[in-house]
């Protein structure tokens, strides 16, 4: 099991603003640099679904890249998120992601970890935990399965408030950020067995200590802080990406 866990959530391909994109594309290209193995905490597409013969198209380059962290010896784990919920045997068998339904208990970083992607999480209202339960549900997926790809995929897309959502400017107020922190806070004072807590879904990254010894992580998005974690046994910290620039050649130094 990895010591050194790299933690994204929240990317939004497909209707993130190219630039960040283009960021994250890069990320991938070095994520080895920071760790062994590459937690996705949901959201990693603005939506996934797979029909039993067809992906969506659009996100050959971050599957190619995800592939080809795998085949250099990185394990990558993903718990879909409410934008993405439906993966499935392509992305374990096509491209060697192990798809993960959260919650789930996890060893992240040499942590014993408690890590959802956080929608319906800290009081959110029933009628989205409802909302939730019916698309996610073997007849729900089954039914939107026998939607057409070409009207199926652009009505979720049209659904999606992630282009408002990077339109508006980044904050540190947020009150879905707060109630999953407090959520963060509920989970280990309940159970002693688990020594840090990832949530994604709120956008805004923290890392924070509960208590001693035990850690509530959210690692951000990729819509306004281009963020990661790395968790350790040693330590937790958060990054935000920038790509590294070749320098300029025939310049004095």
């Amino acid at each position: 099991m990895s010591e050194r866990t790299v933690v994204v959530s929240d990317i939004h391909l497909g209707a993130v603003a190219a630039e960040n994109e283009r960021a994250f594309l890069a990320f991938l290209a070095e994520a080895h640099r920071w760790g062994d193995e590459l937690l996705i905490n949901g959201d990693l597409f603005d939506f996934w679904f797979e029909y039993r013969q067809v992906v969506p198209r659009g996100q050959l380059d971050a599957l190619a890249r995800l592939r080809a962290l795998v085949e250099r010896g990185m394990a990558i784990r993903f718990i879909g998120g409410n934008h993405d919920a439906w993966g499935g045997s392509f992305l374990r068998d096509e491209v060697g992601i192990e798809v993960l339904d959260g919650p789930v208990r996890l060893t992240v970083g040499g942590r014993r970890a408690y890590v959802a992607h956080g929608d319906g999480l800290g009081g959110a209202d029933r009628g989205y935990r409802a909302l939730k339960w019916a698309a996610r549900s073997r007849w729900g997926s089954g039914l939107f399965r026998w939607v057409h790809p070409d009207l199926g995929v652009p009505l979720a897309r049209l659904a999606s408030g992630t282009k408002r959502a990077q339109a508006r400017e980044k904050g540190g107020d947020s009150p879905r950020a707060d109630r999953l922190a407090a959520c963060a806070r509920e989970v280990l004072a309940a159970n002693a067995d688990v020594d840090l807590v990832v949530f994604g879904h709120a956008h805004r990254p923290e890392a924070s200590e509960v208590a001693p010894g035990r850690f509530y992580l959210n690692a951000g998005d990729w819509l306004h802080h281009n963020s990661f974690a790395v968790v350790t046994p040693t330590e937790i910290r958060l990054e935000s990406y920038a790509p590294q620039r070749p320098p300029v050649t025939g310049m004095p130094p």
